[in-house]
């Protein structure tokens, strides 16, 4: 089984980037393996950024997606933290806190109609900065929520055979002050 986690997000944009970020962490701060080497399951960790439409052929080459981005939600507060299936968006879902977020949406729906999405499994985050000035500092807010979202992902790849290893502490503003790099 190959699995993909995705992140999503625009990091010039403060907590709009919180996906990439939280991919590159994850990227610095764990090694990652099989739970059990005679059933090997492959990860690879992406970051998809703004690119939407372009990111389908890496999707749809994949068993299962988990996509890290920031979500708007209905009446929650900045740092709340949603786990849902593509297949199952909660109706409180807005999910157009920004243009890539539509796009995203819209680029999983296409997939979806021509038959080819693999499941996907969306970790969300409600944003406090989206889109007005350019900063790679991320709210309070969203870095306490970044941590609930680091516990769901780790879960979700040890309910798909992949164990998590810690082997580095660096911090979450650290990695998204250096996002722009690449990990």
């Amino acid at each position: 089984m190959k699995i993909l986690i995705l992140g999503i997000g625009n990091i010039l944009f403060g907590d709009e980037g919180i996906g990439v970020h939280l991919s590159n962490y994850l990227k610095a701060n764990y090694s990652f393996a099989p739970s059990d080497p005679a059933n090997p399951v492959e990860l690879e960790i992406v970051d998809g950024g703004t690119l939407a439409q372009m990111l389908i052929p890496l999707i749809t080459s994949y068993d299962r997606v988990l996509i890290l981005d920031c979500v708007s939600v209905d009446d929650a507060q900045i740092g709340d933290v949603y786990a849902f299936d593509f297949d199952n968006i909660p109706h409180i879902i807005t999910w157009a806190g920004s243009a890539h977020e539509v796009e995203m949406l819209q680029t999983l729906r296409l997939v979806e109609i021509n038959g080819d999405l693999p499941p996907v499994h969306i970790i969300g985050i409600v944003p406090e900065v989206i889109g007005e000035d350019t900063a790679f500092s991320l709210s309070e807010n969203v870095k306490q929520g970044a941590k609930l979202m680091e516990s769901q992902a780790i879960a979700y790849l040890a309910q798909n055979g992949i164990t998590a290893t810690k082997i580095a502490n660096r911090d979450l503003q650290e990695i998204a002050n250096l996002s722009f790099r690449g990990f």
